[in-house]
């Protein structure tokens, strides 16, 4: 299925925006009408870090899948999935810290050294900062080549949002797996070697280019 010829890259990013912002939309929905749990503070905690892992993890497949299919449309949602799980990641690190701790450091330091998550979690989000802030194209042409560089660290951030999520969860290990698995390979994807292999794998399901019909002389 060619997704280039069933949406334009208009048509991409509106439906990145709605179905970045609907779990945010139907959380405060919820929140409004109390169809929360008995425990508020803690749907808010799990249902912003939630989104904010999957989203960041789609737009770490943007790139994969245009190698793997040749989707080009969806490159400019990259941009938009990595903000909006910067954005839910900010929202859930606050919910933390301020609704949850009620920003007592004394007793977030005292939390840290017992639950390695938090460590994890909070260099995720460091990691992400300066990523949004130059997200733009005007910090694109201020740090030339550095601009690269700099956003290859999001790898860092996917693989450290996973274990966050897999030491938080204390029962089922399977989706938080699941995730990190996914991730290993859009990591796999982007190594050189493998990349150039499927670009040869893409061009031989192609087919020979036909050659250009000469034109006749005049």
């Amino acid at each position: 299925m060619n997704l280039d010829k069933l949406l334009t890259k208009g048509q991409i990013l509106w439906l990145t925006h709605i179905g970045a912002l609907i779990p945010l939309a139907w959380l405060l929905y919820q929140d409004y009408t109390s169809g929360l749990s008995v425990n508020p503070i803690q749907d808010w905690t799990l249902r912003t870090g939630k989104p904010a892992l999957v989203l960041l993890v789609l737009s770490l497949a943007c790139t994969p899948l245009n190698i793997i299919l040749g989707w080009r449309n969806i490159i400019p949602a990259r941009k938009w999935l990595g903000l909006y799980a910067f954005g839910y990641a900010a929202v859930h690190f606050y919910i933390f810290i301020g609704e949850d701790y009620g920003f007592q450091w004394i007793y977030i330091w005292q939390d840290v050294g017992t639950k390695l998550y938090i460590i994890v979690g909070f260099c995720a989000l460091l990691i992400l900062l300066p990523l949004a802030l130059t997200s733009s194209k005007g910090w694109m042409r201020r740090l030339g080549k550095w601009w690269k560089k700099l956003h290859q660290w999001v790898y860092v951030a996917g693989v450290l949002a996973v274990f966050h999520y897999v030491w938080v969860v204390k029962a089922d290990y399977r989706e938080p797996v699941a995730w990190g698995i996914l991730l290993g390979i859009f990591l796999i994807v982007r190594i050189p070697v493998v990349r150039k292999r499927i670009a040869r794998w893409r061009s031989k399901l192609r087919g020979p280019t036909p050659p250009r019909a000469r034109r006749s002389p005049a």
